[in-house]
């Protein structure tokens, strides 16, 4: 393995399991903590609906004393000396304190006369010296007429020892809690005539505060933050907790929160809420352990997520990390081939190894370009040529500049374009043109500086040269391009005596721009025709007959599609009169005699694109570049018009018409072919026409020429002959035979079959049977 590719493989591996550890580990504290609060949302809730439970009893305890206490029974027995005698009203009044049991959850009731001095419960009518006054005395120093007690055994000796709750295994006590009415309900002066008692054990309500998933421990505390209802054991385990929630409820005034303590060496999390209704204080008390042990689950599902994706970083860094050397390899191993690798270079990074393959390509460079300057003149004038054919963009001028010694920091740029005249009036002949042309350019390579200049070329017939201009102003720069025009005239005619044109074109700036100024100083040289030879123009001399020119070149452009027209109509009379109009645009106006030649051969290429668009060859019209030679060869109207008539129009219209009427015999076998292979399906001519890739109404148009009747009838037709044939050879039904040939409706394929041949599919049956 590559030093630089294990670098990759333990930098990838490092990048995709930190951060997938990392995650895991920050995923696993979250969740832990959701749960966490889920927990304590659900066992606050079950707090809450503890709490709700305990005080609904209460409440109901409260609403039964007070609607039992203004009875009108319990106000008439209060005013009398209950005894013995009085059993009727006692058992009375016995039988409305076991109505309050149906009402709540009573295990004891008492009514106390202190002004006549009898207690009666739910079992017995007693006289107050006979029982515990101590309860009663404490429950009269009570400055509230309704208050909570609590209290162990009952009050009277004839307590129910069914109901006792030994909650203290120790003391074998019952714990009570008692709802305490003074009767009447007096101000705090006044003195009361007797106690209405409902007590309730410890044991119902310690029924109710178990809660319900019984992971928590919860009780109640009073006002004085004392858990009056729990055992020994319980109120000193949980002493320090209830310190803390009398505490956080003292601070914060919050009345339910949640805090973390500790109790008997285990971790805990508290749960409280303080009752509006009567100052008590709920609390759940539950293990840390039993809240978070869903979270071993979580660690296991995170581990286990953690430890694939490490495995899939594991893969997917070892191939990734195979693909991201690969360049390096292959560029290692090119090094490898440019510099053999040395013993003593294995021990090195690839990149340095690369490094120094690449200064040695670098000094071969230098080595090569010091070689190549002997050969710059010929590379010159190749670059110069590729620039004038498009083959290099021009943007790298300061490399060329650089490289081949070119002129550089030119403000403009022009074309002159250079054509030997009347070569055959001279001692040379045509055959010396291009020799002629290579000394002209020895001739402005020795006459123009090269900071002036690009090299000289030989192009398409003529020479051509790239000037350079300081001045970046259109016009100085046209006038410094006319000038060393003239110059340049002067030389040819003084050393090699011969008479010379030249075009030049526009100034511009860029070298992306030498293509288009080429064709500039072209179409300037051809104004020869008009003016004569030896003569200097330059395209801005011309450019200004360009306006005068559009309206002609709309009216050419209008005939010309009138003509094309009547050619895809294979009319050759209005083919020729629309030409002999183009001809009088053509020649007779000023300012086009330099593209007639242009012109006409668009025109021919329109007419050749035309013939090939209907499937004819080039090869059928033209004979290759001698008939394009003989265009540019025509000199009057007349060889134009009978050149046209005779090698274009003519024969193109002739092969046109051939092709057409093949084309449609074709197009007619076609769609009887469809006809006969699918009649039996919902065919119509746009089915055809989609098949076939033509206009509905041209294919519709060809068949009826050809077959004498629409496409409809004939189908029609067809499909009855079907029926008629199926009548006399099978005993189909006339409903399925019309069903055979696409007719959905019977009513219809009968009524179509009648206007056919004149009788009912029925009546023709019928007299196919008696005719065989």
């Amino acid at each position: 393995m590559g030093t630089f590719k294990s670098k990759i493989l333990i930098y990838s591996l490092l990048l995709g399991s930190f951060p997938t550890i990392l995650i895991g580990f920050f995923s696993y504290f979250i969740a832990a903590k959701d749960v966490e609060e889920k927990v304590n949302e659900g066992n606050m809730h079950l707090l809450n609906q503890t709490r709700m439970r305990v005080e609904q009893v209460l409440d109901s305890m409260q609403r039964t004393a007070l609607q039992f206490e203004n009875s009108s029974l319990l106000k008439s027995v209060m005013d009398s000396e209950l005894s013995g005698q009085d059993f009727i009203k006692v058992r009375e009044l016995m039988k409305e304190m076991f109505n309050l049991q149906t009402q709540t959850i009573l295990n004891q009731v008492y009514v106390v006369n202190l002004k006549h001095e009898w207690v009666v419960d739910l079992y017995s009518l007693k006289p107050l010296e006979g029982v515990n006054k101590t309860e009663f005395d404490r429950y009269l120093d009570t400055n509230e007429s309704i208050f909570w007690a609590t209290g162990s055994g009952e009050i009277t000796q004839n307590a129910n020892p069914v109901e006792a709750d030994h909650w203290n295994s120790a003391e074998r006590t019952a714990t009570t809690l008692r709802l305490v009415h003074k009767i009447p309900l007096l101000t705090k002066n006044a003195s009361p005539t007797g106690i209405l008692i409902l007590q309730i054990t410890a044991k119902d309500i310690r029924t109710m505060l178990e809660p319900d998933n019984l992971r928590a421990a919860q009780y109640i505390l009073n006002e004085q933050g004392e858990a009056f209802l729990s055992s020994v054991q319980d109120r000193e385990a949980y002493r320090s907790i209830n310190g803390e929630v009398s505490a956080r409820i003292a601070q914060s005034g919050q009345l339910q929160g949640a805090f973390h303590a500790e109790s008997e060496g285990k971790k805990v999390s508290v749960l409280y809420a303080k009752s509006e209704y009567n100052g008590w204080t709920y609390v759940s008390v539950v293990s840390l352990d039993k809240v978070t042990d869903q979270t071993g689950n979580i660690a296991l599902i995170t581990a286990a997520a953690c430890f694939g994706i490490i495995v899939t970083v594991l893969i997917a860094s070892w191939f990734g990390s195979r693909r991201m050397y690969s360049p390096i390899r292959r560029l290692h191993e090119f090094a490898t081939n440019v510099q053999p690798q040395q013993a003593d270079d294995n021990r090195k990074d690839e990149f340095e190894f690369i490094r120094e393959s690449l200064t040695s390509l670098a000094v071969s460079r230098n080595e090569l370009d010091k070689q190549m300057k002997s050969q710059t003149v010929h590379l010159r004038e190749f670059y110069v040529l590729k620039l004038f054919t498009e083959q290099m963009s021009g943007a790298d001028d300061k490399y060329a500049s650089e490289r081949y010694g070119f002129p550089a920091g030119w403000g403009s740029l022009g074309v002159l374009q250079l054509e030997l005249d009347n070569l055959q009036q001279s001692r040379f002949q045509e055959q010396d043109r291009e020799l002629l042309l290579f000394a002209v350019s020895n001739i402005v390579s020795e006459t123009l500086p090269e900071e002036a200049r690009f090299s000289p070329i030989v192009l398409n017939h003529s020479q051509v040269t790239l000037l350079t201009c300081k001045e970046e102003d259109a016009e100085a720069g046209q006038a410094l391009f006319y000038e060393t025009a003239q110059h340049i005239k002067a030389k040819v005619q003084e050393y090699l005596g011969l008479e010379c044109s030249i075009g030049i074109s526009h100034p511009f700036k860029r070298l992306s721009d030498v293509k288009r100024a080429y064709k500039e100083s072209g179409a300037a040289l051809k104004l020869r025709f008009v003016l004569g030879s030896n003569i200097i123009v330059r395209y801005a001399d011309i450019e200004d007959q360009g306006n005068a020119e559009k309206t002609v070149y709309t009216k050419l452009r209008l005939i010309e599609e009138q003509m094309m027209l009547a050619l895809e109509e294979r009319q050759l009379e209005k083919v020729e009169q629309q030409f002999q109009r183009y001809l009088d645009e053509l020649l007779c106006k000023d300012g086009l005699y330099q593209e007639h030649h242009l012109l006409l051969l668009q025109l021919a290429s329109r007419t050749i694109c035309i013939a090939q668009e209907q499937g004819l060859s080039m090869q059928q019209l033209w004979n290759g570049e001698e008939e394009l030679k003989h265009l540019f060869r025509l000199q009057t109207r007349s060889e134009i018009s009978s050149w046209f008539r005779s090698r274009l129009f003519k024969p193109v219209i002739g092969i046109m018409e051939d092709m057409a009427d093949k084309q449609f015999v074709n197009i007619t076998r076609r769609i009887v072919e469809l006809v006969q292979e699918q009649y039996d399906k919902d065919i119509s001519l746009e089915y055809c026409a989609a098949v076939m890739n033509f206009n509905p109404a041209y294919i519709s148009r060809v068949f009826k020429k050809e077959m004498g009747v629409p496409f409809s009838e004939y189908l029609s037709e067809y499909r009855m002959n079907i029926a008629k044939n199926l009548l006399a050879t099978t005993e189909m039904k006339v409903s399925e035979i019309g069903q055979k040939v696409s007719y959905t409706n019977i009513s219809a394929f009968i009524r179509t079959f009648r206007r056919t041949f004149g009788v009912t599919p029925g009546q023709y049956r019928e007299q196919h049977r008696e005719e065989g």
